[in-house]
């Protein structure tokens, strides 16, 4: 619990628990829980925090970032220190990072205030990927600013640049990428239009909440949204990824979704003509192997039915296995990847079937292929679905952080000035500002020695493992062991971070200023010539 601290003069703030080695494990690692935090509900339109991250791993198969770590080129110190805590699937990303070959990243900034130092973190990960060599995009999420939020176009104008100039000086390369506002961007638009067919209100009502008083406009802007998920790979299908915090994750899955929607074949594997799902896939694998020989003599269904029913503990999977198993009666158990048509024009699927090599086996809706694995099947049907006009999207990629503590306590928020550090505060103000915060620490300094401080529960800290630490992790974990250990009081932390804040801001702000020569020669509209009627649906 954050807390004033009366020792607040001779007191120091916890450091980051992100440098701790067991991210999963150990808050330490990340700094905590936000205060205030709500359940698991994740609203892309609210201002929500999550109060266990690790219920997201269960109910929404989010995975853990520390899983892939290992394989991630060089890291960045959010992923180190479990700022960046899950992820969607990004080893593609990681590998395609790792080996030099095409990937992208992209995230976009609805503009309903000044960014702050949350954004920061969105802006980082965006840099970072692209100096690995990712194709880099940052988008002003204009559409849905002015549908879901109600801003009106001069507002998001004006603070669409603010944006632009931190991205661009925290490093964004804009030669070697592309910034732009889904409102001008008409591939976008187009895209958005295509989409929209894979689309089902019931889905937006199921994910976001939508009735009869949601806006078509605000509607229409999730589409776009998606559309500027998968705008990466309309030249060429490509490994993706968004940063983003947790409440994203909503558009997220249902591009994921859509993206598959698009695809003119399904991939799967398979043993038999019949069609299985998953978990009854894994029966007829284990069958396959406990009963295949080296004598080239066939495994019959009717046998792999028996050596279930006699071998394998009793479930739903099992006894629908065995089922259809029975069915099927003699024809052979052979493994093998199956191409399902969702969309291919029948050109496309006679064309699959011609380059599938070797032995292969045509029915109505779908072909079987034998010898070819999974991963040369996939690019295969994507090479096919490219030759004849598809768009051969990848599931995109997401990675996410964890949401910053306001410095108050409780969540940051844009409409609580003292909550955060806008990276268009004076430099002083943001010296006064974590001045003023609350820390984890003791009621006072001689608890603070005896017990030490609560370095989890400090927005202050927060500010060392998220930012001022920057890529010192010597310095984050000092910060930190000397807090928990009771070295470190409150008011020296503060004064230091204060003094780091400050130089932080002076150092950002002079590269604003010089980052605006760079923006005028950005092929983006700034002011726009819109005119709307405002208003919030959401």
């Amino acid at each position: 619990m954050t807390r004033d601290t009366p020792q607040d003069a001779d007191s120091e703030a916890p450091s980051d628990a992100a440098v701790d080695e067991t991210a999963a494990d150990n808050a330490a690692t990340d700094g905590g829980t936000a205060a205030g935090a709500d359940d698991v509900a994740l609203d892309p339109w609210g201002s929500s925090t999550v109060a266990d991250y690790r219920k997201l791993f269960d109910e929404f198969g989010i995975e853990a970032f520390d899983e892939v770590l290992p394989d991630v080129p060089e890291p960045h110190y959010l992923m180190r220190r479990g700022v960046i805590f899950g992820h969607r699937d990004y080893r593609p990303v990681a590998r395609a990072l790792r080996e030099g070959e095409d990937a992208a990243v992209l995230s976009g900034f609805m503009p309903t205030g000044d960014p702050h130092i949350g954004h920061k973190l969105v802006f980082d990960e965006i840099v970072w990927h692209q100096e690995r060599g990712a194709d880099a995009y940052g988008l002003i999420a204009d559409l849905e600013a002015h549908s879901a939020r109600g801003l009106s176009w001069d507002e998001i104008d004006e603070h669409a640049r603010d944006y632009l100039l931190s991205l661009l000086a925290l490093g964004f390369d804009p030669e070697e990428g592309e910034l732009y506002r889904q409102s001008t961007n008409r591939e976008v638009q187009d895209l958005a239009f295509e989409l929209g067919s894979k689309a089902r209100f019931a889905e937006f009502e199921g994910i976001y909440g939508f009735d009869g008083e949601t806006s078509v406009s605000h509607m229409q802007s999730v589409v776009t949204q998606i559309a500027d998920i998968l705008y990466p790979q309309l030249e060429e299908p490509k490994p993706t990824v968004i940063p983003v915090g947790p409440d994203q994750d909503p558009h997220m899955r249902l591009a994921r979704d859509v993206a598959a929607r698009t695809r003119y074949f399904k991939v799967t594997e398979a043993y038999a003509s019949f069609a299985a799902d998953p978990g009854e896939r894994d029966h007829l694998a284990a069958a396959y192997g406990a009963l295949a020989s080296d004598d080239g003599d066939p495994v019959r269904c009717a046998d792999a039915a028996d050596w279930l029913d006699t071998e394998m503990t009793p479930d739903a999977d099992r006894d629908a296995a065995i089922e259809k198993l029975r069915a099927a009666g003699k024809e052979p158990l052979r493994p093998r990847v199956r191409f399902l048509d969702r969309n291919a024009t029948e050109e496309a699927f006679d064309a699959l079937i011609e380059a599938i090599p070797g032995e292969k086996r045509r029915y109505d809706e779908h072909v079987d292929a034998f010898g070819m694995d999974r991963a040369a099947a996939e690019e295969l049907a994507r090479e096919v679905e490219l030759d004849h006009g598809g768009y051969g999207f990848r599931a995109p990629s997401s990675i996410y952080h964890r949401f910053m503590t306001g410095l108050t306590g409780g969540k940051m928020s844009s409409s609580v000035p003292a909550s955060h550090i806008s990276l268009l505060d004076d430099p002083e103000d943001g010296y006064d500002k974590v001045k003023a915060a609350t820390t984890g620490g003791r009621e006072t300094a001689e608890k603070q020695r005896e017990l030490g401080g609560e370095a989890d529960d400090c927005p202050v800290y927060e500010l060392y493992a998220y930012l001022l630490a920057g890529d010192d992790d010597d310095f984050a974990t000092e910060v930190y062991e000397e807090c928990v250990g009771g070295e470190r009081l409150c008011g020296g932390c503060k004064e230091q971070a204060a003094e780091l804040m400050r130089e932080f801001l002076e150092d950002h702000q002079e590269k604003r200023e010089e980052m605006e020569a760079v923006l005028e020669d950005v092929d983006i509209d700034l002011d726009s010539d819109r005119r709307g009627v405002a208003g919030d649906d959401h």
